[in-house]
Parts: structure tokens; sequence; C-alpha cells
């Protein structure tokens, strides 16, 4: 894989998140009800960095119901 990890990292979540039809607010409020405190605008600017931590991106993905990433279809 010759790519940018960081740009890897954060197509990763926003396919993810629009495979589940959610917008930033909803992942907001995902997040909140499993006791994680992130504003929609604070998940957007993590996720256009792409450096947030794994811990991040396991969160948001346990939140939006996402159990099989492929990897390959990025």
């Amino acid at each position: 894989m010759g790519q940018d990890w960081k740009q890897y990292a954060k197509t990763l979540l926003r396919t993810e998140i629009t495979r589940k039809d959610l917008n930033y607010v909803e992942v907001s409020e995902r997040l909140k009800a499993l006791g994680i405190d992130e504003s929609p605008q604070n998940i957007s600017n993590k996720i256009a960095r792409g450096s947030f931590s794994a811990t991040f991106m396991l969160q948001v993905l346990h939140a939006i119901g996402s159990s099989n990433i492929h990897l390959e279809d990025i």
C-alpha cells in the first residue's frame, strides 16, 4: 500500500460513517450514549486531520455499529 496512512485512516472512517448513512451529529450522539463526549465539530476536525488515535477510531466504529471493515475497499 503506497499511500499516505493519514489519508487512508480518514477515508476509512468517512467511508464507514457514510455506509451507515450517518452524519457527525449522529455519530456524536452515539458516542455520547457510550459515555464518550465528542462534539460533532471535534469529530469532524479529528477525521479531517487523519491523525486520531486508534482508540478514537475504535470508539467511532463501535458506536456506528461497524463490526466488519473491508480494508481493501478503500
